[in-house]
């Protein structure tokens, strides 16, 4: 407990120096955490120790860990590529989709008539290796989501290439954030969610905006 309590304490501290560099406020940043491959009993200790944000993967992985730990403890973030096949089993789990990359998506989502945050997964440096839309197909989905009824669309998402050096990424944090703001104006929406920045790139990319940073290994150490 004290492992992952301390963990979070220096991670919220490097978020609050990211912010002070920028004159940001620290509140403006939701910590994520980050619970792929995570025990249920080692989240429960991190719930316990003040994290209020869980993101999984995988529908199955999540499914097991929200059963043990119980409803309406922490809310559950969907950061891991939806396929169309499992998107039933979403409303049931989660609070939040941080990986919404096609309009079908959208509209099975509306479907079930539940009240969610989604966000959009953006290609931001076009990795064929990566899932996400590109700035022609993000345009298509928000010309969608302004008739949504249930679905709120609150921001985008991103994973900018993989670099030893995380200053590299933030052209493509500073990108995304250019392209919130883009599409709220074209689109007369009201985004205001970034979803950008993990364990070794998260300074960078609460520096560019970032309003949700997700972090595992950072907190939890390297998976095996």
């Amino acid at each position: 407990m004290n492992d992952i309590r301390h963990a979070i304490e220096a991670i919220r501290a490097r978020i609050g120096r990211a912010c002070e560099a920028v004159r940001r406020d620290p509140a403006d940043v939701r910590l994520i955490a980050v619970t792929k491959t995570v025990d249920a009993p080692r989240v429960d200790e991190a719930i316990k120790a003040g994290i209020r944000d869980i993101g999984e993967n995988y529908i199955q992985e999540a499914k097991g860990k929200i059963e043990m730990i119980g409803p309406g403890r922490v809310r559950w973030h969907m950061i891991g590529h939806v396929q169309s096949n499992k998107v039933k089993y979403l409303p049931a789990l989660f609070d939040c989709i941080h990986t919404v990359d096609r309009p079908d998506i959208l509209d099975k989502l509306e479907r079930y008539e539940k009240p969610m945050d989604v966000l959009f997964e953006v290609n931001i440096a076009g990795e064929r290796s990566k899932s996400g839309t590109d700035i022609e197909g993000l345009q298509k989905i928000l010309e969608r989501a302004r008739s949504l009824k249930y679905l709120k669309p609150t921001g985008l998402m991103t994973m900018p290439p993989y670099t030893e050096d995380p200053e590299d990424a933030r052209p493509f944090f500073r990108k995304l954030r250019e392209t919130l703001s883009e599409m709220n104006q074209k689109f007369g929406l009201n985004m205001k969610e970034l979803s950008m920045g993990m364990s070794s790139d998260f300074e960078i990319a609460v520096q560019e905006g970032s309003t949700m940073v997700r972090v595992g290994t950072a907190l939890f150490g390297a998976r095996s």
